[in-house]
């Protein structure tokens, strides 16, 4: 009699943990496809351009057609220089539009065409906004320069930052807010003291992702920086750029370039993992120091 009364408990917790294992592999095999493409992508620069990676690449510009030899120093220094520019100018307004739309204007007139305007801006194709910033900068300066690069760039980062960090501040507890305020802090003070910090790692992962996305485009540095085959440092002139470099060799119709253009790609992608990689870790340590 007791076994019969038990058979159906027995029953339940099988079907339980048949479901529960069913779920983790779905879960597992889920995030080895979303894994797979990654890595086959890695793998296949790895076996295509590593081979070419040597200390000539990284301390020389490019030479003429039909010569051998050379790299793209010049391109990785003015990528790092025109993501520099871009980082400044577009996350600083990112995050302060996040704030005003989280803090002070969630349900006004204006948050709602701040928030609009941010979502139809991360649909706008790169070319559009390349498109923009020559006829806004380029045109008005009669030249190419860097820091057009850096402002088409910059626009581009700004919608991903912006909902980012509205989406995470919304997350803050209001109870951590009504206690800095009722301790006579005054609420720009507690938006940075205490609901900034509070949603920094999910803002950080915002602005990495807004810095991945802008990384490797072509499209709006073709309009603004549009490239230079020697050394170039100044800002207001035109600037060589990992992508640019990479699309002239890729296009060519020459196997030197090809080769250089596969070692260009693996390069790229690495220096966009290693500055997600640093980044995360300094706000890791920056958040176990504040827990401390």
């Amino acid at each position: 009699m007791g076994s019969s009364l038990n058979a159906p408990s027995r029953f339940r917790n099988g079907a339980r943990t048949l479901t529960d294992r069913l779920v983790t592999g779905i879960a597992v095999f889920s995030t080895i496809l979303v894994l797979l493409p990654l890595v086959a992508i890695l793998g296949y620069l790895i076996y295509k351009g590593a081979s070419s990676l040597n200390l000539a690449f990284f301390t020389k510009v490019p030479v003429p057609v039909g010569q051998s030899g050379g790299g793209m120093a010049n391109s990785i220094v003015g990528s790092g220089i025109i993501l520099l520019v871009a980082s400044v100018i577009g996350i600083p307004l990112g995050i302060a539009a996040g704030v005003y739309l989280a803090e002070y204007g969630p349900g006004s007139w204006l948050g709602h065409v701040i928030r609009f305007t941010a979502d139809v801006l991360n649909g706008v194709p790169s070319i559009v906004m390349g498109i923009v910033a020559y006829s806004l900068i380029v045109s008005k300066q009669h030249h190419f320069s860097a820091l057009a690069g850096g402002i088409a760039l910059a626009i581009m980062m700004v919608p991903t930052v912006t909902r980012t960090t509205e989406e995470m501040l919304a997350t803050v507890p209001t109870a951590l807010r009504e206690a800095a305020l009722g301790l006579g802090i005054p609420q720009w003070r507690t938006i940075v003291s205490v609901s900034l910090r509070a949603a920094s790692p999910g803002i950080i992962t915002g602005c990495m992702l807004a810095f991945a996305r802008v990384a490797g485009e072509t499209a709006p540095l073709l309009f603004t920086a549009f490239g230079n085959q020697f050394w170039s440092l100044n800002l207001n002139q035109p600037m060589a750029a990992l992508p640019l470099q990479l699309y002239t060799y890729a296009v060519s119709p020459y196997d030197e370039w090809h080769r250089l253009a596969w070692a260009g790609a693996l390069v790229l992608i690495l220096l966009i993992m290693i500055s997600v990689t640093l980044v995360r870790l300094f706000a890791a340590r920056n958040s176990l120091a504040g827990g401390r």
